[in-house]
């Protein structure tokens, strides 16, 4: 049956309605308080005045319907199926920033706490979102400081022979070590965590009040002084919050530019009357540009799975779904949450002033692109979960042919550019390879343990800081094998990340669960992209050069009479052994005698060896072509 006869036949009913291709991929879902009349409307000429509506009608081959009881279920199935299926022809949410959580692992034995930005059914808990994404690492800071609760990436599961640096600044109680603490005093540790998360503040201060009472009275008065002074602590915060919640509620602004198919769009969070954070949307491919499709499609990916929700959202248009999404929002949030489209007066003025910086975006991201330095390692910071804005990257490569010449390189980001100065060479000395030859191990992961374990031993040995981000061009096998390497130098909570050549994926240790895939458009990409390729580019130069020393070393010392130094000389005149075969006697004899010059050509015109050597080698120029200095670590 044809898809418009289809149409005809459907109920009279709310429900959601999914179109499919030839090949039965979703093309478009949508719902609707009558199956039948939305249904059909795709299949009226009329509808095609539209580009989009005609260019889906002439793709769907199939239909499908999925009855629900009322128009509330069909917006929330809806939004679940277009998260499922992602089908082209929906608005879809595309970002390069996600809102900033703290991650309580309530499950470990000895929880701690993270700043994330993916939410997870992992059994831990989420709190948040934080606006700016700075509050919840000062949370952090705080709950570091002030209830030794880490955010480290060490196996607890296991006993370690000394503790990290944050044990000694006393930001940590030491679980990794035994001895350092007790399973309870840290559960109680944890437990104040989890209620200063929870927002119990009035319970947890009722707690360490009791606490401070009891340690008094067994004089124990530095433990006191330290319930005492966090009890101020917390007073304070409490007062700070009282003070911005009675300034204004919570509202979220929404506002766009769009020159199709290319949109720009920006949401600001306001928090007691105060804009505390943006976020910034872009599309590519919106060929078809409405705005009573795209904002309503736009706050439901948004705000139907949203952890906190504000009491107001302002967007610039009306759209005839505004009623049931209030409707919906307000039953998940359990309080009113309002859709404003504002006309005068201070909104208005704040909605324009989104609207100009949504055009600002517009011009960054399609016409300018190229974002600052700052704005790329905010990014960076956001994207791969650092502590802090990266200013130092270094980042490893492996290469060799079937294990020989294994050679390693590492390059230096440093400050918005490549820092050549430091650029690193390693030949991988094999010991997981063929005994006795350097050079020789067909084990990528060995030999990024190796060069990975040289450099930052040497790094420790010298005193010198570690960098914002060790990279590693491979996917988990080698990140895990660069992680090895740092745990046996007893180096912790580094932040180490590795990109796939292919996927262009982003796995990022301790989330190897989670990997990161940016837009292709992203800056941040584009940054782990530029330093990968130059990684491999170092890498590749240096084997070229030792594999063409060495063949070209071997093709001259096989001639007899030829000794380093003459095999030196000639390759420095000739470059390669295919030019001093095809320079002759005449050209040989400016550089060698001419008796050497004769026995080195009958040599090489002998037929064992002609044509077997002269074409095999690099020649010095293409091996050399890299002027960065060859020092080894």
């Amino acid at each position: 049956m044809e898809p418009r006869e289809k149409a005809v036949l459907l109920p009279d009913a709310p429900g959601v309605y999914l179109f499919r291709d030839a090949g039965g991929t979703v093309l478009y879902v949508g719902k609707a308080i009558s199956l039948r009349s939305r249904v059909r409307s795709y299949f009226l000429e009329s509808s095609w005045v539209n580009a989009k509506t005609g260019s889906l009608a002439r793709e769907i081959a199939d239909i499908e319907t999925i009855l629900v009881a009322n128009a509330r279920e069909a917006l929330a199935l809806e939004h679940n199926l277009i998260k499922q299926y992602r089908p082209k022809f929906n608005v879809l949410l595309r970002d390069d920033k996600t809102y900033p959580y703290i991650k309580f692992t309530a499950s470990e034995k000895f929880p701690r706490v993270y700043f994330t930005r993916r939410v997870k059914k992992d059994g831990s808990l989420y709190f948040g979102p934080y606006f700016p994404a700075s509050l919840a690492r000062r949370i952090l800071h705080f709950i570091h400081k002030r209830f030794l609760v880490p955010s480290c990436t060490v196996d607890l599961t296991r006993s370690h022979p000394r503790p990290c640096l944050q044990y000694y600044i006393k930001r940590c109680q030491g679980p990794c070590v035994d001895g350092l603490t007790t399973e309870e005093r840290y559960a109680e540790a944890a437990r104040d965590v989890r209620l200063f998360l929870e927002g119990r503040r009035h319970d947890l201060m009722k707690s360490l009040e009791q606490r401070m009472g009891a340690a008094a009275e067994r004089e124990l008065y530095e433990q006191a002084a330290a319930y005492r002074d966090l009890l101020r602590t917390l007073e304070d915060i409490e007062e700070r919050q009282r003070i911005a919640s009675s300034q204004g509620d919570d509202t979220d602004v929404l506002a766009y530019h769009a020159e199709a198919p290319l949109v720009a769009a920006n949401l600001f969070h306001l928090r007691g009357g105060r804009a505390m954070d943006r976020r910034e949307y872009y599309w590519e491919e919106l060929d078809e540009f409405d705005p009573k499709e795209f904002v309503p499609s736009l706050l439901k990916q948004i705000y139907l799975e949203a952890a906190y929700l504000p009491k107001a959202i302002h967007v610039p248009v009306d759209f005839e779904d505004r009623a049931l999404l209030e409707e919906a929002l307000s039953e998940r949030a359990g309080h009113k949450v309002e859709i404003f489209t504002p006309q005068r007066g201070s909104k208005r003025a704040f909605l324009d002033l989104v609207e100009n910086n949504a055009a600002h975006s517009f011009e960054q991201r399609f016409r300018v692109l190229k974002p600052t330095s700052k704005a790329i390692t905010e990014a960076v910071q956001a994207a791969l979960n650092l502590p802090e804005e990266p200013q130092r990257i270094e980042s490893f490569d492996i290469s060799h042919i079937q294990g020989t010449d294994t050679v390693a390189s590492m390059v230096v980001w440093e400050n918005g550019r490549m820092k050549k100065s430091d650029y690193r060479k390693f030949i991988i000395r094999g010991e997981g390879g063929v005994q006795g030859e350097p050079g020789k191990n067909n084990d990528d992961f060995a030999s990024m343990r190796e060069a990975v374990t040289r450099r930052y031993s040497r790094v420790l040995t010298e005193k010198r800081a570690m960098p914002n981000l060790i990279l590693i061009d491979g996917g988990i096998g080698q990140l895990r094998a660069a992680a090895q390497a740092l745990e046996s130098l007893q180096i912790i909570n580094q932040p180490l990340a590795s990109i796939a050549k292919r996927e262009e994926i982003l796995y990022i240790y301790g989330q190897e669960d989670e990997p990161c895939v940016l837009e292709h458009h992203s800056p941040v990409l584009h940054l782990i992209q530029q330093i990968r390729d130059e990684t491999h580019r170092f890498a590749v130069t240096f084997h070229r050069l030792r594999r063409g020393n060495r063949q070209t070393k071997t093709a001259l010392r096989d001639i007899p009479g030829v000794g380093p130094r003459t095999a030196q000389r000639l390759l420095r005149e000739f470059g390669s052994v295919a030019n001093i075969h095809r320079a002759g006697v005449e050209g040989l004899s400016r550089v060698i005698t001419r008796k050497s010059a004769e026995k080195i050509l009958a040599h090489l015109n002998s037929p064992a060896t002609d044509g077997s050597t002269a074409g095999s080698e690099v020649s010095e120029n293409e091996a050399t072509d890299n002027k960065v200095p060859t020092t080894t670590s």
